[in-house]
């Protein structure tokens, strides 16, 4: 998701050859309000996550909690998408539209609204403008009681993120994140989705690179300081494959298997990573108690 108005950077600003902004110093100051925003909204709304609540009502919550940080959603009329949130359940691998029928996952009762049931497992993404300034995350959360293979999947997937976040330093590649990621996640017996991927941003929504959860040691950019960007590993139980349903957001996984996702906007510094999104309430992960 981009935004439509035109960024406005500082003409020193270098861009390097694989097109990649690199920041100044005290942009990431934009980058930490923006990010803590985010934050702060995605530690409140935890609360509202419950069997019988609708993801409707969840999305009304968190565009008032947008106004009421002073900030703007993001996402609202990026290309008419019309929601402060993206909210996915179960085997909706992302972009899940707050609001519309949630999709019938494998062997359960047939869904005919946006009601959360009990073991229902969500992930929750929210991007802000702060003077400027886009801070995007997502977590993880749980409706009621989870079954083990759920929570087995969430702990995973928050995991994955971590090493992917871990491989961020200044020399290292994004081949380098992404081996970080798929070889953990492998290694565990699930899958990493490729359809989708982590972003650049900073006083855009998006912009290079595209940041891929899998990948291959020593291959593709080279991290530098001053690169700010997304790392958003969605993983699967089953297969990697997915398909986007005829609402041209919702995407799933092809074999309805659960889906996990969990995202950090961070900035790459002299010495290895910032992580502009961590929560404030220490809600990252869980963000159930």
């Amino acid at each position: 998701m981009q935004n439509k108005a035109r960024p406005v950077y500082d003409k020193h600003d270098r861009i390097t050859k694989d097109g990649i902004r690199l920041h100044a110093p005290e942009d990431f100051v934009g980058m930490r309000k923006a990010g803590q925003v985010a934050a702060r909204i995605l530690d409140d709304i935890a609360a509202h996550v419950a069997p019988g609540q609708r993801t409707g009502e969840l999305d009304r919550l968190i565009e008032s909690m947008v106004h009421q940080h002073g900030a703007q959603s993001a996402t609202i009329g990026y290309r008419g998408y019309r929601h402060a949130s993206c909210i996915s359940l179960n085997h909706v691998v992302c972009h899940g539209i707050p609001g519309s029928v949630t999709p019938t996952g494998r062997n359960e009762p047939t869904r005919t609204d946006d009601v959360l049931r009990d073991g229902d497992i969500l992930n929750i993404d929210v991007t802000v403008i702060v003077d400027g300034w886009f801070g995007d995350s997502s977590r993880m959360y749980i409706a009621g009681k989870p079954k083990p293979f759920a929570m087995r999947l969430i702990q995973v997937t928050h995991d994955a993120l971590m090493k992917g976040i871990d491989a961020v330093k200044p020399g290292n590649t994004f081949g380098d994140i992404g081996f970080a990621i798929q070889s953990y996640v492998e290694g565990q017996r699930m899958s990493v989705v490729r359809d989708f991927c982590g972003h650049g941003l900073g006083r855009v929504f998006h912009a290079p690179p595209n940041v891929l959860h899998y990948g291959r040691p020593g291959r593709e950019a080279v991290l530098e300081e001053g690169m700010f960007f997304t790392i958003e590993p969605m993983v699967n139980l089953g297969r990697p494959e997915t398909r986007v349903l005829a609402d041209e957001w919702t995407a799933i996984t092809r074999d309805k298997s659960l889906s996990a996702q969990f995202e950090h906007s961070v900035g790459v510094t002299a010495r290895g990573v910032e992580v502009f999104t961590l929560s404030p309430a220490g809600l990252f992960h869980p963000t159930w108690v």
